[in-house]
């Protein structure tokens, strides 16, 4: 059976791992970390999962928090201006519900369970020399690990990427105690938009201890809500963000006024450029790597596309596997996988550009419209759990136009 390289233990890497071994391929992971230091380590995304995406790992029998994780049945959008006045507001429902579980739970988990399933596991920190000999000795080298020296293997896209500089900065926070909305206790993210000032996410969760809260506070650089470059400990995140809603979003500091962080390793910062990149690296002795997931398409969180997009990519990446059978990982395949990767892909990552800029006017009507017709918010809403519904009506403002006018 063929032997497959992996490197990097994050949604896609380990989700295309365990899918392998499923086929009995010989699949070696490299992992700078190990189970135990995962689960006692730093929270390291939001990870929001639609269904599309829970139904690809349930297919697989990977999706192992089912029965835990809270399941949200749609987002709330405020749109919110200073001084605390919401200007408009609409709920609009999933088709299917997401869920969000702490990646130190996953991931500690899913490497055991590649162990089990008969995967080897390499436990350390490597650089692009370091993979000279195990790239020669496997048929196939992927790279899943997203940031640091192997993601600068791959080249920059310049066709597809829209910006060359971090759009917003980010901090989050796992809290315990965020009461429910009131006239909507059944659990769902809350978008609140403060254009030109940056946006608050709030997210149910489940992590170590338990269901939680996650707060996503995405700042435009600069401005009111960048205020997070000490990296303060999770008590004083959690003072602060009180700081801000009781100034800025009123209705979501009432949330938060008995709230209490989850651990003491449950706050993340920092920022993160967009960017596409070329597909294949190349080792200094030459040996062609493919990239997948966030090496070769990193969005912002603000359209909760990441570990939507590792999943597919895991997906389509191990299809494309199967489907060659014996044949050679060339050039040419490994390009032909990313653009069927790129198919999917591409409708996150112009959601994604598009909430990061000021809102085009046709884009605003949508959201007006939503707070009037159900059936506008529903759809918009699900957009995010499937971009590619969302080319036909919402970019272009003429298809936007026509759509609306069908509810007058």
């Amino acid at each position: 059976m063929r032997r497959i390289l992996i490197v990097g233990a994050g949604q896609a890497g380990l989700m295309l791992a365990l899918s392998l071994r499923q086929d009995g391929y010989e699949v070696t992971v490299v992992s700078a970390r190990t189970p135990d230091d995962l689960r006692r380590g730093r929270v390291m995304s939001t990870q929001y999962m639609f269904g599309p995406a829970l139904a690809l790992e349930r297919s697989r029998g990977l999706h192992l928090w089912d029965d835990e994780a809270p399941r949200a049945v749609g987002q709330r959008v405020t749109l919110a201006a200073p001084p605390g006045r919401r200007v408009l507001e609409f709920l609009g429902g999933w088709e299917q519900h997401a869920q969000s579980v702490d990646q130190r739970l996953k991931m500690a988990a899913w490497l055991e369970l590649f162990e089990d399933r008969g995967g080897r596991v390499v436990h350390r920190s490597v650089a692009a020399s370091d993979l000279e000999g195990p790239a020669a000795s496997h048929d196939l080298t992927l790279i899943a690990a997203g940031r640091g020296e192997l993601a600068g293997l791959f080249d920059r896209d310049s066709r597809r990427t829209v910006f060359d500089r971090p759009q917003r900065m980010l901090s989050c926070v796992y809290l315990h105690g965020v009461t429910p909305w009131p006239d909507h206790p059944e659990p769902h993210v809350r978008i609140n938009a403060l254009p030109g000032i940056g946006e608050l996410f709030v997210m149910p969760a489940l992590t170590r201890t338990g269901p939680c809260t996650i707060l996503l506070w995405e700042a435009v650089p600069g401005g009111p809500l960048d205020c997070w470059q000490d990296r303060p400990s999770p008590e004083e995140h959690l003072a602060r963000s009180r700081e801000l809603t009781r100034e800025l979003l009123p209705w979501e500091y009432e949330r938060i006024t008995e709230a209490e962080p989850t651990d003491p390793l449950c706050t993340l910062y920092g920022g993160i450029s967009p960017v596409v990149r070329h597909p294949i690296g190349r080792l200094p002795a030459g040996f062609r790597v493919l990239g997948m997931a966030d090496v070769v398409v990193l969005n912002d969180p603000i359209a909760a596309q990441g570990s939507n997009n590792a999943a597919h990519c895991a997906a389509i990446y191990h299809r494309r596997i199967r489907e060659r059978g014996e044949g050679p990982f060339d050039e040419p395949w490994m390009r032909a996988t990313f653009e069927a990767y790129w198919d999917h892909a591409r409708h996150g990552t112009r959601l994604s550009n598009t909430l990061l800029g000021p809102l085009p006017e046709h884009v605003q009507r949508v959201l007006q419209a939503a707070t009037r017709h159900p059936e506008v918010a529903a759809r918009f809403a699900d957009g995010y759990a499937r971009p590619s519904t969302l080319d036909d009506w919402l970019f272009d403002p003429d298809q936007a136009a026509a759509y609306l006018a069908s509810f007058s």
